[in-house]
């Protein structure tokens, strides 16, 4: 029988002062798998990418209404929590009946403190959502007891009430693949402004969860700790879907792309083996590396990869509980530089709750001294859901009650950290010095006019490079 209820997803935009290095032009891979489990049971279904789409308020609203759902459901991180909000609000007072859902990383680990706070949010969908908004959906339609759908947190009775925990999907090849032509829009992505998808551009996830213990991230509570690879048959099987669509380029956006080194090799030898003609970036751990897998890797089509340096003191990579050391990252980017990749990025944090200025002093010298590509700095951000959070909480550095909802940079809330605005000018001092170093800028060309990828990117990019080298020089590259 078909379900008569429709269920209307949106991808709220950002707020406005979210830093330009956050990517908020990806396809919402996560929305779109709730959407074909949805409409493999013949619920009527519709997406808005607000983010991508850069609808305002009233264009929003609009859709909304003009889609009349039964459901509408928002997959909302702390970066678009606000927007969400606005959007629940106006869309529930135009449509009384309508039940409004919140999803994701923040509505997760949220999820009691937005139902108390904002009455005009009716259903949290706790974790993964594919199974949990069809559940969720039919007991709707029915007027069924909430309490049976595992994995949400709703209202009953005027309290706030949550179900048990839904179990997590053990076998992700059995999810159908996400159809990226439901959302009508172009994606790129971009570091720091400057375009590194220069063809049709994608998203895959080819694994979910991580073992990992870092203090920073909310990855490990999300997926409780557990990593679930896609087999490489499925995951070439979808690669040949968006390559008959016309796709060229790939991120894989998993937070372990490669864990198991083995699983990326055969990946490649497939990749290798039916031709295909694609070029991917990825992330990867600086002490799970090989040299014949990076080579591999190249040659199957690798252009970028992202190394989590974090930073240059052992110290404080043991308090994030990183579990690597600076040696790790040095054999990292020389085994990634010999083998061919044509971007190293290396990301790294500043700001841990008593770093001190000589210790974020040597994490960015480690940071000019280390043969990367584009040294991606971060000022150290606390959020719930996160053993960072729980820390600082505990040892009264953060009011829960009052910075829930965005979170809080660390050095702007423990009294022994640097200054915030002291290590933000040191960032921009880095950065004049890193980007304007005649060295640099030399090897950088050179590698550029040996590179057919970066070669593609710097002419596609010529604008916005010149845009982009002016802020440099005035030291506002992260305003």
């Amino acid at each position: 029988m078909r379900c008569e209820m429709k269920f209307s997803f949106m991808n709220p935009s950002p707020a406005p002062d979210t830093p330009d290095m956050v990517v908020t032009a990806w396809p919402p891979l996560g929305i779109l798998y709730c959407v074909e489990v949805l409409m493999n049971e013949g619920i009527e279904v519709s997406i808005l990418d607000q983010a991508v789409k850069g609808f305002s308020m009233k264009q929003t609203l609009d859709w909304v209404k003009k889609e009349n759902p039964d459901i509408l459901g928002f997959s909302v991180l702390n970066s678009s929590a606000g927007e969400a909000v606005k959007i629940a609000e106006q869309a529930k007072v135009e449509n009384p009946n309508l039940t409004t859902v919140f999803g994701n990383y923040h509505a997760t680990f949220n999820a009691e403190r937005i139902l108390n706070k904002y009455p005009f949010v009716d259903v949290i969908v706790r974790g993964e959502g594919e199974y949990t908004c069809l559940e969720l959906t039919k007991c709707l339609e029915k007027s069924g007891d909430l309490r049976k759908v595992k994995g949400i947190t709703f209202r009953k009775d005027g309290k706030v009430a949550s179900s048990p925990d839904r179990p997590l999907i053990k076998d992700v090849d059995a999810l159908p693949f996400p159809d990226r032509n439901l959302i009508d829009a172009q994606y790129s992505s971009t570091i720091y402004g400057v375009k590194v998808a220069t063809r049709k551009f994608s998203t895959l996830v080819s694994s979910r969860g991580c073992p990992f213990r870092c203090t920073f991230c909310g990855c490990r509570k999300f997926a409780r700790g557990i990593w679930r690879p896609r087999s490489v048959e499925n995951i070439v099987a979808e690669l040949e879907l968006l390559l008959s669509e016309g796709y060229e380029q790939f991120l894989f956006v998993d937070d372990n792309f490669t864990l198991n080194q083995k699983r990326v090799a055969r990946f490649c030898e497939r990749v290798k083996k039916e031709g295909m003609d694609i070029e991917w970036f990825c992330d990867s751990r600086v002490d799970n590396c090989q040299s014949d897998v990076f080579r591999q890797m190249v040659k199957a089509g690798c252009r970028i990869i992202y190394f989590g340096v974090e930073s240059a003191n052992q110290r404080i990579l043991d308090y994030y509980k990183k579990g690597i050391t600076p040696d790790d990252s040095r054999s990292a980017v020389e085994k990634a530089r010999k083998a061919g990749i044509d971007v190293i990025v290396g990301s790294f944090i500043l700001g841990a709750p008593d770093e001190t200025k000589r210790e974020i002093q040597n994490t960015l010298r480690f940071a000019q001294e280390l043969d990367i590509d584009v040294p991606q700095l971060n000022i150290l951000g606390a959020f719930t859901g996160t053993d960072l959070w729980s820390d600082l909480v505990a040892k009264g550095f953060v009011n829960e009650d009052q910075l829930w909802e965005r979170g809080a940079y660390v050095p702007k809330v423990s009294p022994h950290a640097v200054p915030f605005e002291e290590i933000r000018s040191m960032i921009y001092d880095y950065f004049r010095a890193f980007y304007l170093r005649p060295k640099l800028l030399m090897t950088e060309i050179l590698r550029t006019m040996k590179s057919s990828y970066r070669f593609a990117g710097l002419i596609n990019n010529m604008a916005r490079l010149n845009r982009i080298i002016d802020t440099v020089k005035q030291g506002v590259l992260l305003d």
